[in-house]
């Protein structure tokens, strides 16, 4: 028993570093992204949410584009192929699909791979759930990311945005797989899904349907909308919907037409959810008593206690500790105590065991002592490009009525940085994308380099990370309510230009100061490792 034991440590140490060279080639395919959705009525203070976790090797550079006027006659270029380039100006990737005729007028938006907030207080997130290929066109002209920059230019509301979209799917074709987007303004949020319609038809279909004020929903790599409700003030879809379910035999034409049985991702087992979006609906409302054996689950639920923008951020770092589906709590060692009475020996948790366990280390723990580890798709993922949780608060003026809580890396380790929807400027290092190779300069590195070697002794290290992002997590709710007061009293002193100033201001020191506590703990772990891990 010892030797195996010395045998399954030493193994456990060996690997351990292997948490930070995961291929993304070993993912499960459609598990990428999560959203969040909150109805004011459902929040503590009002505030509409919406949410997003791009989960995969996207491009993490990111930048405000200005609000512009435009020549009559002026085109829009959309591209395809924008999601993994290193900079603003990189354009060895991206090909133009097309130009559609420009408006008058576009606002400004802040253009991440998934554009997410603009100047008016309309904000999107994204999660895909693939759908059946025998939808894809690749002639269509738009991908999702194009539809959401778009919709952010052009509309100040989300049914207006849901309806342009559903617009330019049908005239320009969309290219892309099954995605949800889920989009909220300052007083409502929904959720859209869009196919396509298959290869011999340029167009696509999709559903939208609103979360009532008082409850909260989720999209995590499913389809959920059910039944279409044509006649409600809060659903919209396209006309095709049953037509092209027909045609491509996902739908035999009886009973109730339900849009998540018919466009389904094979990632959903046949329902309407996954292990994400029963550990968050229940977290909410446990009094649901929902379980995992049920066919269905609600679209949406109220719960049981209103949920403040904090409780978002808590269960975006949820790793499902404690719980059946904690990958860490078979992962044991054997810790000796010198006593009075001797040496007592206790069976603990190992400190190298980790929520986000490579392969390699699963495959070599799992090959030692079998079934040790069950993977489980967390929340919060080691994949992690970026994520952001946006609060639209209908009370405030749109300058400062929105902030975007962004964070890049895991979710469950990095700090939240405030930027605000009449932000114009973003911190040193936004606009470099540290993907495609390492390069100090990027911001995503700046993190990056603590979470990994704090990932490799995740229960030595998790009280000093955690700890470190919670003081900041602390700092920003403390501080806000007096950067608002004053940018609010510019605004109405008719100061929008120092308004402006103070708020690029406070995300950019903000920023500043976490980027100096990560290289700080980055240094620290390099000290408690330096003799080997």
């Amino acid at each position: 028993m010892f030797k195996f034991r010395t045998l399954f440590l030493s193994a456990l140490l060996l690997i351990g570093l292997n948490t930070m060279a995961q291929d993304e080639n070993e993912r499960l395919v459609g598990a990428n992204c999560t959203s969040i959705l909150v109805g004011k009525k459902a929040s503590t203070d009002g505030s509409v949410i919406t949410s997003h976790t791009c989960d995969g090797r996207y491009r993490t550079w990111m930048r405000w584009e200005a609000a512009a006027d435009h020549e009559k006659g002026e085109m829009h270029k959309v591209y395809k192929g924008t999601m993994h380039t290193e900079d603003p100006f990189d354009n060895r990737g991206p090909e133009l699909a097309g130009e559609i005729p420009q408006v008058a007028h576009t606002y400004a938006y802040l253009n991440t791979a998934y554009p997410c907030l603009n100047e008016k207080q309309l904000a999107i997130g994204e999660t895909t759930f693939s759908g059946p290929d025998t939808l894809v066109n690749n002639k269509g002209m738009f991908m999702i990311e194009e539809l959401e920059r778009v919709a952010l230019m052009r509309c100040d509301n989300a049914r207006d945005a849901i309806q342009l979209i559903g617009k330019l799917v049908k005239e320009y074709g969309y290219g892309d797989g099954g995605e949800c987007i889920t989009i909220a303004d300052k007083n409502e949020v929904w959720q859209m899904e869009i196919l396509g319609e298959g290869p011999d038809k340029i167009g696509g279909v999709w559903a939208a349907k609103r979360i009532p004020d008082d409850e909260v929903g989720v999209s995590a790599n499913i389809a959920r909308i059910g039944k279409l409700e044509r006649k409600s003030k809060d659903f919209y879809c396209s006309d095709n919907c049953e037509a092209v379910a027909k045609k491509y035999g996902l739908w035999d034409g009886k009973g109730d037409f339900i849009f998540w049985k018919a466009f389904r991702a094979s990632y959903g087992g046949g329902k309407n959810y996954s292990d994400r979006e029963f550990f968050i609906l229940s977290q909410l409302a446990p009094s649901l008593n929902l379980n995992r054996d049920m066919p269905e689950l609600p679209f949406s639920v109220k719960p049981d206690e209103n949920v403040d923008v904090r409780k978002v951020m808590e269960l975006f770092r949820s790793t499902y500790e404690g719980t059946d589906m904690d990958m860490t709590r078979n992962v044991k060692m054997v810790s000796k105590k010198r006593t009075d009475d001797g040496v007592a020996e206790d069976t603990i948790i190992s400190p190298v065991a980790n929520p986000w366990v490579g392969s390699a280390m699963m495959n070599t723990i799992n090959y030692l002592a079998p079934g040790t580890i069950n993977f489980q798709r967390t929340v919060a993922v080691a994949w992690s490009s970026y994520h952001h949780i946006i609060q639209c608060r209908s009370w405030m003026p749109d300058e400062i009525g929105a902030i975007c809580w962004m964070a890049c890396d895991n979710p469950g380790q990095s700090p939240r940085i405030p930027i605000f929807s009449g932000s114009t400027t973003l911190p040193e290092g936004f606009d470099k994308c540290g993907q495609l190779r390492y390069r100090d300069e990027a911001w995503i590195w700046h993190y990056r380099k603590a979470n990994k070697l704090a990932t490799v002794q995740w229960g030595r290290c998790k009280q000093t990370l955690l700890g470190t992002a919670n003081r900041f997590e602390q700092k920003a709710f403390d501080e806000i309510p007096a950067i608002e007061s004053r940018a609010q009293a510019l605004i109405a002193d008719g100061k929008k230009k120092e308004a402006t100033e103070l708020l690029n201001q406070y995300t950019t020191d903000f920023a500043a100061s976490t980027r100096q506590a990560w290289k700080e703990m980055e240094n620290k772990f390099w000290y408690w490792f330096s003799m080997g891990f």
